[in-house]
This record gives C-alpha cells, structure tokens and sequence, in this order.
C-alpha cells in the first residue's frame, strides 16, 4: 500500500470530532502516508476541523460522499447528500476557497439512482479536486449485488478529475482484471480485500510473500490485538473490536463459516486468543485465485 484513507471524523464540531482526531496524531501514523477522512454537510464545521488537521500537519482531507449505512444517510451525510446537488454545490462553493489542504472525494453513483453522479461530475470539475474516488454502487446497495462497471467507465469519460477505483477488489485477479479494462485509472481503493486478507497488496504489486503467510498473519492479528489493548477500556471493548476484523478475516479461511461462528460465540479474551492460535495452526487458507495468477 502507498497510503491509507483513516476512518471518517464527522464534521459536527465539539468534543466528539477531537476525540476522533485522537487517532491521527501523527506520532501513531508513521508507517505510511495517512489521509484523514471527513464526513459532513455544514461547510463551516468542515472548514474548522480541516484547521485542526492542518494544524496537525496534514497537507490533504478526503470529504466522504460515499458512506451507505442508512443512520448517516438519512442525516444527508455520506452517500445520503448524493441526491442534493445543488447543496454540494453550496458547500463545495464555500469550502473550496477557503481550504488550506488539498481536497478529494469520495463518492458513490448515487443513493438510491445510480443516475446521480452524472449531475455532480460537472461541480467536481469546476473545483479540481487532488482525486475523486468512486465506489460504483449506489448507497441502498450496501455491499450487495455488483459494482456498475459500465458506469464507471461513464464516469471515467465525462470526469476531468483523477478518478481512483474502489469497490471489490478481493484477489489479484480482480485488479489485474480491472486494470485491464481501465488503463487510465492510475490509483486504486482496496478496502474490504485487505481485511480478508491482510497480504493482498503485496499479492498485487508482485512482493516477495512471507515463507509461512498462516504464521505472519497470527502474528499480524496479535500485534493488532496487544495494540489495541493499551488503547481499549477493557477486555470486552478489545473482543468486540477483534471480531469486527474476524467478520472479514475468517473469509480467508476454506472453512470460514465455521471459523466466524467459533470466533463470534467467543465470550472471553484470552480464550480468543487461544482459539486464533488454533485457527491459523488447524485451518487451511483459502486458495484465492490471486494466489495462482
């Protein structure tokens, strides 16, 4: 990976959006180039934490224009202001003057029209923006169904914006498959496919891969649980937030559905650890295609 895109912070003001600022202090982003992501829809507020990031020492913000879940979108926030060109316009309007960093966007094709974005590449234009992300789903698709390659290359051809792709890329085979059809796409997204498997952006860019990859990502997922252990309240808040990443993880497995089950009924932190222990050394990795391209 070149960079990561963090977590979104909403936009809303207070002491939520300085507690979220927590994570990026640059002291805990050293291992690779960190882009925060901001989600909202009142430019003032925006306008105030891209201060605090620059302050920071960021020199980039992201403004998510993509989050599906429906308790965002319904407060026109993510993929919810989709449909509201005229008050992205607004915001873009009295934000872009005024911002001291670079801004990109992440959007979808629409909330519930996949038709939507086609009114909003002509603002994006008019503002340069460093890159604009698409996810080619709409926003009440969730993670379901298919991306909407056909109106990807729509967008491709009537933005005059960097366009970067996102949206399942799981195998090697699905990028080389897209980089392929969309040799003008330069950047690409991977968001998901990391989390079922850790070692994928090495798959794609052809790195040497670790000798036992079962025994790197043990080692992996335990590194990630003791740091998250110095910066959790408690052992349950530790659990909860490990099976967050096992939702996915245990997707990397030829058996996943019984590794998932077994991890989620877990109620106790040491007996996670110990049945990990026993999942990386039992369980055999699924052989992904991008494991044989």
């Amino acid at each position: 990976m070149d960079l990561a895109v963090a977590p979104f912070v909403v936009a809303a003001g207070g002491r939520a959006s300085l507690k979220a600022l927590a994570d990026l202090r640059p002291e805990a982003n050293l291992l690779m180039p960190v882009i925060p992501q901001v989600l909202g829809n009142d430019a003032a507020s925006f306008l105030e934490l891209c201060q605090r990031l620059g302050d920071l020492g960021y020199g980039s913000v992201n403004w998510n224009l993509g989050c599906p879940f429906p308790m965002v979108a319904r407060k026109r926030r993510g993929s919810g202001l989709l449909p509201h060109p005229e008050r992205i316009a607004a915001f873009l309007d009295e934000v872009a003057p005024r911002l001291s960093l670079q801004l990109s966007v992440k959007a979808r094709l629409g909330y519930a029209n996949p038709e939507e974005i086609f009114a909003l590449l002509p603002i994006f234009d008019r503002h340069g923006l460093e890159a604009l992300v698409i996810h080619p789903r709409t926003g009440v698709q969730l993670y379901d169904g298919t991306v909407d390659l056909e109106r990807f290359a729509a967008c491709l051809a009537a933005s005059r914006q960097p366009v970067v792709y996102n949206g399942d890329i799981v195998t090697r085979a699905d990028f080389q498959r897209l980089s392929n059809r969309f040799p003008r796409v330069t950047q690409w997204m991977v968001g998901r496919g990391v989390l079922i498997d850790p070692l994928l952006p090495a798959r794609i860019k052809g790195l040497p891969l670790p000798a036992d990859p079962a025994g790197a990502l043990h080692r992996f997922y335990e590194d990630l649980a003791d740091t998250y252990a110095r910066r959790l309240s408690g052992p349950g808040h530790l659990l909860d937030r490990m099976k967050g990443f096992w939702r996915y993880a245990s997707q990397g497995f030829e058996d996943g559905e019984t590794v998932w089950r077994q991890i989620r009924r877990t109620k106790d932190i040491t007996r996670y650890r110990r049945l990990a222990a026993a999942v990386f050394a039992d369980c055999p990795l699924k052989k992904l295609p991008s494991q044989t391209v």
